[in-house]
C-alpha cells in the first residue's frame, strides 16, 4: 500500500522523516522566533491574515506565520508537499491552513473531537471537500498520548460531514468520548498518532479527532499546512502553479478573517 492509499483507506497517514532533522531544526528556530514575537505582544494580535492567539498567558496558535518568517514559507511550498500532494489533487493547489500550534507542559489547549470541515467557511467558497482538500501536521517535537497528541478515530472520514455539536469553541474543550457515544461511533477505535520530529501526519477534513493535555516534559510545536485542489476552492493563498512552488505576495488572499479589506491593520483582539 501506498501513503496515499493509506490515506484514502483510513483518512490519515503518516510519512517517517519527511523533513530530515537538519530542516526541523530550522524549522523550529523559526517557529520559537515566531513565539517569542507573539508572547512580546502580550494578548491575542492580528495583522491582516497574521493571526496570535494568546490565552491565559500562553501563546496557543499562530496562523500565517509564513508571512512573518521566509523559513516557514519555504517549508509550506517545500517540493516535497508537491510531490506528495501532486498524484491526488494536481499541480495547482491553494493553502488555507499555515499554522502553529504550541502546547507548553501542564498548560491548556485541549481540542475537542471534531472535524476539520466545520471550519471551511463559507461552505459555497470549497467543493468536493473530501477529495480536494488534505490537511497535514509536520512535528517539530515528540508527538505521542503523553505530549497532548492527536487522538483520532480510523476510518470515520467515510461517514462525511457529523453533526457534532460542540459546546463552546472547539480549542480549549476537552476530548470528551461520550461526544462519539452520543453519535453511534465506537471510542475505543480511537488511536494516538506517534510522531518523531520530522514526521508528517495527513489526514482528511472528515477525520474525527481531538487532543488532550502535555503531559510530557517538553513543548509540543506542530506546524499545520492545508492544502487544497485550485480549481476547487474560491479561497487561499496559492503554494504551487504547475507543481512550483509560490511564496506569498505584496498583498494577502481572502481565508478566513471577513474583515481582511476593512481591517488589515495591525491591532490586538480583545
Amino acid at each position: 500500500m501506498t501513503v496515499m492509499e493509506d490515506y484514502a483507506r483510513d483518512g490519515y497517514a503518516i510519512i517517517r522523516q519527511f523533513f530530515s532533522l537538519s530542516d526541523i531544526a530550522r524549522v523550529g528556530a523559526a517557529i520559537d522566533d515566531i513565539h517569542a514575537e507573539a508572547s512580546a505582544h502580550g494578548r491575542s494580535f492580528r495583522h491582516g491574515n497574521l493571526f496570535y492567539k494568546i490565552a491565559d498567558g500562553d501563546v496557543r496558535m499562530a496562523q500565517w506565520p509564513s508571512w512573518r518568517s521566509d523559513v516557514l514559507d519555504d517549508a509550506r511550498t517545500d517540493a516535497r508537499f508537491a510531490a506528495l500532494l501532486g498524484p491526488v489533487i494536481g499541480g495547482d493547489i491553494k493553502q488555507i491552513i499555515n499554522q502553529i500550534h504550541w502546547k507548553r507542559p501542564g498548560g491548556k489547549g485541549d481540542f475537542a473531537f471534531h472535524q476539520d470541515s466545520r471550519f471551511r467557511r463559507p461552505p459555497d467558497a470549497y467543493r468536493n471537500l473530501g477529495a480536494s482538500y488534505v490537511q497535514t501536521g509536520l512535528a517539530i517535537d515528540p508527538h505521542n498520548a503523553r505530549s497532548g497528541g492527536m487522538r483520532i478515530l480510523p476510518g470515520s472520514h467515510r461517514l462525511g460531514a457529523l453533526d457534532m455539536e460542540i459546546a463552546g469553541a472547539v480549542m480549549d474543550n476537552s476530548a470528551a468520548e461520550d461526544a462519539l457515544v452520543a453519535l453511534g461511533l465506537d471510542p475505543s477505535g480511537l488511536i494516538d498518532l506517534d510522531l518523531e520530529p520530522g514526521d508528517l501526519a495527513l489526514w482528511s477534513p472528515y477525520l474525527v479527532h481531538g487532543s488532550g493535555t502535555n503531559h510530557a516534559d517538553h513543548l509540543r510545536r506542530f506546524y499545520i499546512n492545508g492544502y487544497v485542489r485550485a480549481a476547487d476552492c474560491d479561497r487561499g493563498e496559492w503554494a504551487f502553479r504547475d507543481g512550483a512552488p509560490v511564496r506569498l505576495g505584496a498583498e494577502p488572499a481572502l481565508v478566513h478573517y471577513e474583515q481582511l479589506h476593512e481591517r488589515p491593520e495591525p491591532h490586538y483582539v480583545d
